[in-house]
């Protein structure tokens, strides 16, 4: 309410309005989701957990994209609609998606057979993270396999199943 009245009163101060929003968090109390914040954390651990190789599937995306968008590009070129290379993978990232806005299309018969292929692989590569995410969420943090050898040395437990030296002193195993 007071950055209402601020923004009357004070010219400029209109972007404390956002702080309004604030009171969104008061839904957590009234719904009564606090009772789902462990769920929320498991679902955040396991994409944290699964980070790297979701950036790196992205980067493949991407590179993918620039690559295929290339392709259109000299496939269809600019009397087609494809008037330059970003604009190309412009039409790439919202095909392979599967967004499809439909501003650009191709018109040649083997443009619109590449877009069929990109299409496919659109669907495809829908399924991976969510694959990477749902592979991290079963496996519940649970700790990575471990082997049944005891270090000779220290008799250390533990180690895990391609483990050559003992995690503890360090003698061959």
């Amino acid at each position: 309410m007071a950055p209402t009245y601020l923004s009357l009163l004070v010219p400029g101060t209109q972007g404390l309005l956002v702080l309004r929003l604030l009171r969104i968090l008061r839904v957590f109390r009234v719904l009564k989701l606090a009772e789902y914040l462990q769920e929320a954390q498991a679902l955040g651990g396991a994409l944290r957990a699964s980070r790297r190789k979701i950036v790196v599937f992205i980067m493949a995306v991407v590179t993918l994209d620039v690559i295929l968008g290339s392709l259109m590009y000299l496939i269809e070129g600019p009397e087609n609609g494809f008037t330059s290379i970003p604009i190309s993978i412009y039409w790439s990232i919202v095909t392979l998606t599967t967004v499809g806005y439909g501003d650009i299309s191709p018109q040649t018969p083997l443009g619109q057979a590449f877009a069929s292929l990109i299409m496919i692989i659109g669907y495809g590569i829908i399924a991976v993270p969510t694959g990477i995410v749902t592979a991290e969420l079963s496996r519940g943090g649970a700790p990575p396999p471990v082997s049944g050898q005891t270090c000779p040395s220290c008799a250390a437990e533990g180690h895990a199943l391609d483990a050559r030296f003992c995690r503890r002193c360090g003698a061959r195993l």
